[in-house]
């Protein structure tokens, strides 16, 4: 007969001395904030991209009633998005050793046999086999995201979106289940372990505060080599963590992080040179062609705005200077309140090469198509000859290499 202890199915299989309820509830009292707070940031970014506005801007066009919460982004503060975003990447990577210790303390749960006592325990399985699965696949997901590592299949946004409205529908079930049970564990350290402590464990050779403090360093370790990526500036030398590993390219007033150059965007000299390149402008009165020099000889504006991307990176405030969207859309018919418009780039394959940007966007007069960073003409990879910046906006929708500029109802 074969040892039925070397099964993962048998209590005696699981010999650690840690688990027991006051370890699991610990962890799970820290996920049930941190998720919480996690899946708010989350839709709150979803909703900075303005899907409602425009198809293009919309990378999930099934979300049906999963959009109702959906508001006009606004444009002030403009770090808005940067500490949103922010938060919802650096908070997901620093709970990633708080989700793993807590999968591992209730693993000998996931192989109880019977799989199903009853309807409801079989009800209370599949909605833990939805909140394993889709804690990981979010957490797992996000992560590649930040590192620019696509090798799931599909978009990640339709992928992450659903993904996180199954992952909160199961976390809320089992956090209304277990939350009370937890909280009387922790208050009362209660001792009433049989179903996740051990029968026969093995000797400690660490105590269950030290396994916390462990799970805590690992969290501060991954927190301070992450969190400099969303404050920019010096602080993002400390980011190990950050997209692409390396600190800011180059060096001078137009060194600061990018995502997207303009080899990767297929973007050449040609199609940016002087003599080639027109920004076209469509509106009320109809359509203006501008050369770079003649945007130069319109009256011109700085603003001091920062670049927030998904990926949870960004720059500190950068000084850009060049024509406001809302004097552009006056040249074209649209004085007074300047309406949405529609923002092309040269660019000709990928995501967000159109964006849509919303009124109060357009009227902000720190909304530029900026011409100029930190005195310096635009780079290649900074969206030369012209690119758009916005406060508050992400990053994708600060579209580069412009080439139209469509103002009106969209």
């Amino acid at each position: 007969m074969h040892d039925q202890s070397r099964l993962p199915t048998s209590p005696g299989f699981w010999r650690s001395p840690l688990r027991g309820t006051w370890f699991t509830s610990v962890l799970g009292l820290v996920l049930l904030v941190g998720v919480t707070v996690l899946f708010v940031t989350g839709l709150v970014s979803y909703a900075a991209y303005n899907p409602d506005l425009s198809r293009v801007n919309d990378m999930t066009p099934d979300k049906g009633v999963l959009g109702f919460y959906l508001f006009a982004w606004p444009s002030n503060p403009v770090w808005l998005y940067r500490f949103t975003q922010g938060l919802h990447v650096t908070l997901g990577v620093t709970l990633i050793p708080v989700l793993l210790a807590k999968l591992w303390s209730v693993v000998p749960k996931l192989f109880t046999l019977p799989p199903a006592r009853s309807v409801t325990h079989a009800l209370e399985r599949i909605s833990l086999l939805l909140l394993v699965g889709g804690g990981l696949f979010e957490f797992t997901t996000g992560v590649l995201n930040v590192q620019l590592d696509y090798v799931f299949p599909g978009s990640f946004y339709p992928l992450h979106f659903y993904g996180a409205w199954v992952f909160f529908a199961a976390f809320v079930a089992h956090a209304a289940l277990k939350t009370p049970t937890a909280l009387r564990a922790v208050r009362h350290r209660l001792r009433d372990e049989s179903e996740l402590a051990a029968p026969r464990p093995d000797a400690p050779t660490v105590s269950r505060r030290g396994a916390l403090g462990l799970v805590g360093g690992g969290s501060l370790l991954l927190f301070l080599t992450t969190v400099g990526q969303s404050l920019g500036g010096p602080f993002r030398r400390t980011a190990l963590l950050a997209p692409h590993g390396t600190a800011d390219p180059g060096g001078g007033p137009i060194g600061f992080q990018i995502n997207k150059t303009a080899a990767y965007a297929g973007i050449t000299a040609a199609d940016t040179h002087e003599d080639n390149w027109r920004l076209v402008v469509t509106g009320r009165t109809g359509t203006v062609r501008l050369s770079r020099a003649q945007l130069l000889r319109l009256p011109l504006h700085s603003s001091s705005l920062p670049i927030a991307c998904v990926e949870g990176w960004s720059t500190a405030d950068q000084w850009w200077r060049g024509v406001r969207l809302r004097d552009l859309a006056a040249l074209v018919g649209h004085d007074g309140d300047p309406p949405d418009v529609l923002v092309e780039s040269l660019q000709r394959h990928g995501a967000f090469r159109r964006a849509a940007l919303r009124a109060n966007q357009v009227a902000d007069g720190r909304s530029l198509l900026a011409l100029y960073v930190n005195g310096e003409e635009l780079s290649p990879d900074h969206g030369h000859p012209a690119r758009i910046i916005v406060p508050a906006a992400p990053g994708v929708l600060n579209t580069k290499w412009v080439a139209r500029l469509t103002f009106g109802d969209l």
